[in-house]
């Protein structure tokens, strides 16, 4: 969809709640983890393929659990599965959200930068002619140096 002039308003009081929200889904998901770059390179990677190949090899583990080494921690896998699926769907949530915070970001951003772009044209303009406005020109010239 391009992107169409947005007029709207956010107060304080509707961003707030966002942010304890955050908050308890940190507290919530203590064991998120950063990864170096060398980690998630050494790192399987499991994709929406590789996802279909695991929980195959999760129900197959599950009906012949008498195949398997005593020491294999199936309980483990089945948790590591079940956990992978649910970061995997809130994740996906997070990045439409995020693809649509930066895009409304960036069309506002660009919005303001134009506006404060034309207020610095109508400032240089009277600064000619306008006593003691001389120096905000320079000042706001200041950004384009």
């Amino acid at each position: 969809m391009p992107y169409h002039d947005i007029s709207a308003k956010v107060s304080d009081a509707d961003c707030r709640p966002s942010k304890p929200a955050l908050d308890t889904m940190r507290q919530k998901l203590p064991f998120l983890d950063t990864l170096t770059p060398a980690e998630r390179r050494r790192l399987y990677k499991m994709g929406d393929r590789s996802l279909a190949f695991v929980l195959n090899r999760l129900q197959a583990a599950k009906n012949n659990a008498g195949v398997l080494l005593a020491s294999f921690d199936l309980p483990g896998f089945e948790r590591d599965v079940r956990l992978a699926v649910a970061l995997k769907e809130l994740l996906g949530a997070f990045r439409q959200m995020t693809s649509r915070l930066d895009g409304t970001l960036l069309g506002m951003g660009s919005e303001a930068m134009n506006a404060a772009t034309e207020v610095y044209g109508y400032v240089q303009a009277a600064a000619r002619k306008t006593p003691g406005l001389k120096p905000v020109a320079v000042q706001l010239g200041e950004r384009f140096k």
